[in-house]
């Protein structure tokens, strides 16, 4: 039992490089410095004269302090846990064993996350994200497979505490769903989420093929930033149609019996989101502006474009074939990066929410490009 604890002794200490290099990464000491800086400005005269600039900069506080005390809370942990395997080992309390075991898996799965945020540089990467799911051509499998889809991102949400709201939602005939928009709030999600933009392929035996065989499936999912307002995005009103129409879910909470459902078409573009989630046609219209805003900026980035005017309707569609990923339950299971290579084998626990790995592996090739 003491070998055991003085081997996670070892690794206690052997992690804390890591800590000190994340403390670095993270420039916890400008983050400080201009925090006195901003609450300096904040407590002068005439600051909240101008409420846009007051909110930015009180923002900004928030978000450099919430980084500060994330670290300093990292810190307290280790340190904590150090205590708690040297009392151990002290009073030959081999009790402590499962306790002090749990907490380093999940101290370095904590330390692990911190630091791929610090890869996190793209300008909206700490905004909430929107998530349109689109079933490929296949009908009922097509349309089951995007909604294993829906719940594989819904359970990601849930392991990061994340709010998840559903913004749209059109089931499938039998089973699945032929599209749904999905809203997930948390720290840094679009920054994680946006590995997951493109084509995804499913291999299995279909449970809906009385002959039981081999099916291949494909899915679209669209990742997009969460932009309340924008000043980039210049949307002009004679350049949108609306149209209204009857919801037309899954049953249960997705259905209003009113014409209260919105689709909004960027005329010069081509662009369409819808919402049908809300109880009022105000409040889906409010929820597709800001999906509208939200897709043209993800598209105008993703295509390096100067301006929204730049963007064609063709670059919009999907192209089967072109998969980022692809997921085989038979005849071997294995989830596969086609970007990355990085692989998983246990299926089920990547369509349980599982996709860190994987979300690692492209932010990491990523910042080494």
């Amino acid at each position: 039992m003491m070998i055991e604890y003085e081997d996670y002794k070892s690794r206690i200490l052997g992690i804390k490089p890591d800590l000190e290099n994340l403390g670095e990464a993270l420039k916890l000491d400008e983050a400080r410095d201009e925090i006195v800086k901003l609450e300096k400005e904040s407590a002068g005269e005439g600051f909240w004269s101008d409420l846009e600039k007051s909110q930015k900069v009180l923002q900004k506080i928030k978000q450099l302090k919430h980084k500060c005390e994330k670290y300093d809370r990292l810190v307290s942990r280790w340190e904590d846990m150090l205590t708690l395997c040297t009392m151990a080992i002290e009073e030959n309390d081999e009790t402590l064993l499962p306790e002090l075991s749990e907490e380093f898996s999940q101290f370095s799965g904590a330390l692990e996350e911190a630091r791929l945020s610090t890869l996190l540089s793209g300008e909206y990467d700490s905004c909430n994200v929107i998530i349109n799911f689109h079933a490929g051509a296949g009908g009922t499998e097509a349309q089951d497979w995007t909604g294993m889809l829906y719940r594989m991102y819904t359970r990601w949400a849930e392991r990061h505490d994340c709010k998840c709201t559903v913004l749209d939602y059109i089931g499938g005939e039998e089973a699945g769903i032929k599209s749904a928009a999905l809203s997930i709030e948390g720290e840094n999600v679009y920054g994680f989420l946006k590995s997951e933009n493109g084509i995804h392929r499913l291999v299995r035996v279909s449970p809906f093929d009385a002959m039981g065989r081999r099916h291949t499936s494909f899915a679209a999912i669209e990742v997009m930033p969460d932009i309340d307002d924008d000043t980039t995005i210049e949307i002009r009103p004679e350049d949108i149609e609306m149209q209204v129409y009857r919801s037309s879910g899954a049953g249960g909470q997705h259905v209003n019996k009113t014409s209260s459902a919105v689709r909004l078409i960027h005329i010069p573009t081509g662009v369409i989101v819808a919402c049908q989630t809300e109880r009022s046609q105000h409040q889906n219209r409010e929820y597709a502006m800001r999906m509208l805003r939200s897709k043209l900026l993800e598209i105008k980035e993703r295509e390096h474009l100067d301006k929204i005017e730049d963007i064609k309707g063709e670059q919009m569609k999907i192209q089967w074939g072109s998969q980022i990923r692809s997921y085989v339950f038979m005849p071997y299971t294995l989830v596969k990066d086609h970007r990355t290579g990085f692989e998983n084998g246990n299926i089920n626990a990547v369509m349980d929410g599982d996709i860190d790995g994987f979300i690692n592996a492209y932010l990491t090739q990523k910042a080494g490009e």
